[in-house]
């Protein structure tokens, strides 16, 4: 079977990570690479061995070879470049947000399916084998009805204030930051677990830095700036910090918190949910442990262990207990889930998708649109989709 042909858009942090998860399933092949400029593309595809580099994404989409898109692109570039892959008649794989408004998201959604391509946005954390095991015990009512959800998304990499990069800035990121970029995957993980929808929100959101020092170079996320750098400084007009008091379809409450300026916490999402009969707590920085809570007897572990997984989540993990699985697997996962829905030629208007398609990603973006209306005005907001 000939193998499926695929072009990445975008050479920082995870355009390569990208690349990493999709050279590992066999299938697929990266053919291409596109970057800000040709020199970009040149480095990263003679750094990973791929074969083609393309002058810019406009040259990528008139390949006939290429058969599907990933847009590691930075936030502002999202909207157009999704626009073009769907006209282009690729399947195309979108970094969050999907774009910088619900206004722009509805749109996509309905442009992918108008034109029947297959469309996905990398919420990847609900892929992790755990949580596909948690949202199994939930379907079989083994926690009893869920009454409380909550937890927190955490970083640390803009703690200081020597610490900046284009995430930083309205008109490349959005208007939203820490919500945008991690709560968004906290708000996807727990409603795909539980199964349940975010329909109200109350946000406090605040700017811990209100003034950063910006380096006279570059910096890419997660990098830090050398010691001999010099800096302006900036306003920062986006949030640092934000806690919400959540309201769930069903009558369900919960609350969570996000920031990147907690020391310490390198990338914890974290999550409990509490039932009428047991809760459960998962931590994304201890992956391979679900912590089961019950009232009258005690409290139980359970370990990332196919022979102890649901079979709904045993063909998250691949390898055996204690040969401890992460982010990188969650990732290839949503690959693996995503290429075969399309080398199975499903269809993504009648077909259920085992990832987060471009609705999932609207509906992230009708989620921070509430959160922020809510910060500006003080009060519960509907999340309108």
């Amino acid at each position: 079977m000939n193998k499926i042909k695929v072009g990445i858009i975008g050479t920082g942090f995870i355009g390569p990570t990208h690349i990493e998860a999709v050279k590992r399933l066999g299938f697929v092949e990266v053919v291409g690479v596109a970057g800000r400029t040709r020199q970009s593309a040149e480095k990263t595809a003679a750094e990973l061995g791929i074969p083609k580099a393309y002058d810019d994404h406009h040259q990528m989409l008139a390949d006939p070879e290429i058969q599907v898109i990933h847009n590691c692109t930075p936030n502002h570039l999202h909207f157009s470049i999704n626009k073009e892959i769907i006209l282009a008649s690729k399947h195309v794989l979108s970094e969050k947000p999907l774009a910088m408004s619900s206004a722009e998201t509805a749109e996509l959604l309905a442009m992918a399916r108008r034109h029947k391509v297959v469309h996905a946005v990398n919420f990847n954390y609900r892929q992790y084998p755990l949580v596909q095991q948690l949202s199994a015990m939930i379907q079989n009512q083994q926690l009893g009805k869920v009454n409380l959800i909550h937890g927190s998304y955490l970083q640390d990499w803009l703690l200081y204030e020597t610490d900046y990069n284009w995430r930083l800035a309205p008109e490349a990121s959005g208007r939203s930051r820490a919500v945008a970029d991690i709560g968004s995957h906290w708000c996807d993980t727990v409603q795909h677990v539980t199964g349940k929808k975010i329909v109200k929100v109350f946000a406090d959101l605040a700017t811990v830095l209100p003034v950063r020092k910006k380096p006279k170079g570059s910096a890419a996320t997660f990098e830090s700036m050398p010691d001999q750098a010099e800096f302006e400084d900036v306003a920062i007009n986006t949030e640092d910090y934000a806690s919400v008091l959540l309201h769930f379809d069903d009558g369900a409450r919960g609350h969570f918190t996000v920031s990147q300026v907690s020391a310490g916490r390198k990338n914890r999402l974290s999550f409990e949910v509490n039932g009428s009969k047991s809760s459960a707590y998962w931590n994304q920085e201890e992956p391979s442990r679900l912590w089961i809570g019950h009232r009258d007897r005690a409290n139980e572990i359970l370990l990332a262990d196919p022979a102890l997984l649901s079979p709904d989540a045993r063909g998250f993990i691949h390898h055996p207990g204690g040969h401890n699985e992460g982010w990188p697997d969650a990732l290839k996962n949503m690959m693996f889930n995503f290429y075969h829905f399309i080398r199975e030629g499903k269809n993504p208007l009648t077909d259920r998708a085992p990832f987060a398609t471009f609705e999932d990603g609207h509906i992230s973006m009708c989620i921070t649109d509430a959160i922020l209306e809510s910060s500006e005005k003080g009060s519960w907001v509907s999340v309108n989709r």
